[in-house]
């Protein structure tokens, strides 16, 4: 039985909540507050008198009954008090997250930054839990990748471009790696060409999760930031690459530096440029580095991995 097979087992079983029952669960006020006080407290488990008291409640048995609903499903019960279980946590965090409470609209930011194409300043723009960087001289597209609204919060201008610079480079990191940023489930890489999309790439990369359905999608330059021999490359030039915004990178907003050498199976070639330095990368179907092939006016590097 594969993991596909035992997920549909487990939803057909009685012991597993459908979405309704899931939602309908936490759809009081006594039970979010249970939830959000177990959030909040310094040490789990909590015993019943303290989070009968955190959560403010005026009615012992009504507490107790919202308290036994939550149980097993999003709280756990211990011998010294409750706990918060992994669903539990989720609905918190999505609230902190302000995915259900907020929506705020950003005045354009100025990222201080050029487009890779024109040179003419950068702006980022914020709607719909989304970050979008853009050229508004040249139309050029660098990006538009989630951020949820609580990253907002205590930051300025540029602590929050940072953070969504960060942000865009781990999820994608986590997706080429086959792991599903919001449940850890098995993702999916497919290599999508010269359909309509956000992102400024005739070229990319779009991630599925095989178990929730999650999805994302980026240009195929994202799936090289973290490898050793780009990182490399431009260490050897003095630059520490994790300290450049992504959208700096013209190869990571466009495929002007991407070469497709087949299609059955797919082969990709991305040059990357320093000075007289030319690094190529040879991806396969699934993102990985298969071959590099370096050239500089003092020396030719081949390696294969």
């Amino acid at each position: 039985m594969n993991r596909l097979e035992a997920m549909e087992l487990a939803q057909e079983s009685e012991h597993c909540l459908r979405p309704a029952e899931a939602f309908s669960l936490i759809g009081n006020e006594i039970r979010v507050a249970i939830l959000e006080a177990l959030w909040h407290a310094d040490e789990q488990p909590v015993d019943f008198t303290t989070l009968y008291e955190q959560a403010e409640s005026d009615n012992t048995a009504k507490f107790n009954y919202h308290l036994g609903q939550l149980t097993g499903h999003f709280v756990r019960k211990t011998d010294d008090g409750y706990e918060l279980r992994t669903a539990g946590e989720s609905v918190v965090r999505a609230a902190v997250e302000g995915s259900f409470n907020a929506h705020p609209d950003l005045d354009p930011i100025d990222t201080g930054d050029d487009c890779t194409q024109c040179g003419s300043p950068l702006v980022a723009t914020y709607s719909d839990e989304q970050f979008a960087i853009g050229c508004p001289a040249c139309g050029r597209t660098h990006g538009q990748y989630s951020f949820p609204p609580g990253g907002l919060i205590g930051r300025d201008e540029r602590e929050t471009l940072s953070a969504f610079n960060q942000r865009v480079r781990h999820l994608h990191s986590l997706a080429r790696d086959g792991v599903c940023p919001e449940c850890s489930g098995q993702m999916q890489t497919q290599i999508v060409r010269g359909e309509d999309c956000c992102l400024d790439a005739d070229l990319r990369a779009e991630y599925t999760c095989l178990q929730c359905h999650h999805n994302l999608c980026s240009t195929i330059g994202l799936a090289l930031l973290d490898q050793s021999p780009v990182v490399s490359f431009y260490r050897d030039h003095g630059i520490d690459l994790q300290t450049i915004p992504y959208w700096r990178l013209n190869w990571c907003v466009s495929a002007d530096c991407t070469d497709v050498e087949s299609i059955d199976p797919w082969r990709i070639e991305m040059r990357i440029d320093k000075k007289d330095d030319t690094l190529t990368v040879s991806l396969d179907e699934h993102l990985s580095i298969v071959a590099t092939n370096r050239v500089c006016s003092e020396s030719v590097t081949r390696h294969a991995e």
